[in-house]
């Protein structure tokens, strides 16, 4: 049965996506352009990966999309509504590359309660958020850990508990398996193949985003130079070295 025209323009209005960004720009007093009109949509569900050359402009995205930069200009509009610098979205959720940035309470529980208590919930909602989180990221055990005890792995999936105690709907991972051994790594691609939230994944780990992500967009000096499917995008060589890039080795013909 084909859709009706309202039900096609409804799919089409920014409140039917999770995030829109339109002609966003973004600029440091010393260094100029950093983001060059940026135009994004993400669609609630969509798992998408963000690749890119060291000073392409990803996390300055992510810090735009958090409200936490100011763009000098453009729009971005968050699940229907405008973001503003500054305030608080409990729709979008940001973990860091670092997660000692992230963890900086006594214990693991108290991090993962420190979200969902400053959101104003009663205790008993934040008892249960936090021990579902705990629960989901595999970590219950480590609840009454110091953080900056753990290792990384152990920390990564922390960080990760922190910001899905505020159920949010979209997440931004920057370089989330950075200096992670291979069995933190394989968790992570684990946890991430299974998450039921929008995750807009940053990452120089190129078979990392190969694994969890149906489309990837390619980000260079602060314009989007590609989007497409992993394969369409991360297997064309000649678009990968333009960019300083090299193809992931999954994606590389091996002939017999």
């Amino acid at each position: 049965m084909q859709k009706s025209l309202a039900a096609l323009a409804q799919e089409t209005t920014p409140s039917s996506y999770a995030i829109v960004v339109s002609e966003l720009c973004f600029s440091y007093p010393d260094q100029g352009d950093v983001l060059r009109q940026v135009n994004l949509r993400l669609k609630p569900g969509e798992q998408v990966g963000l690749i890119g050359p060291n000073g392409a402009g990803k996390t300055t995205l992510f810090l735009s999309l958090c409200g936490i930069f100011k763009p000098s200009g453009g729009e971005i509009m968050l699940f229907g509504k405008p973001v503003v610098v500054g305030e608080f979205r409990p729709e979008i959720g940001l973990v860091f590359q670092n997660p000692n940035d992230q963890l900086f309470l006594p214990s693991v529980q108290d991090d993962v309660a420190f979200g969902p208590e400053n959101m104003g919930l009663s205790s008993e909602e934040v008892e249960e958020r936090v021990q579902q989180a705990l629960s989901v990221t595999g970590v219950k055990h480590l609840a009454e850990r110091v953080p900056h005890n753990l290792s990384g792995g152990e920390k990564c999936m922390v960080a990760i508990a922190t910001i899905l105690a505020m159920h949010p709907k979209l997440i931004l991972y920057d370089e989330p398996s950075a200096n992670l051994d291979l069995r933190a790594r394989r968790r992570l691609i684990r946890f991430l193949k299974t998450s039921q939230q929008t995750n807009l994944i940053s990452s120089h780990d190129l078979e990392l985003i190969v694994e969890v992500c149906d489309r990837v967009i390619l980000l260079d000096e602060g314009q989007i130079v590609a989007d497409g499917s992993p394969t369409e995008v991360m297997g064309d060589e000649y678009l990968m070295e333009a960019h300083g890039l090299e193809r992931p080795h999954s994606l590389i013909p091996h002939y017999c």
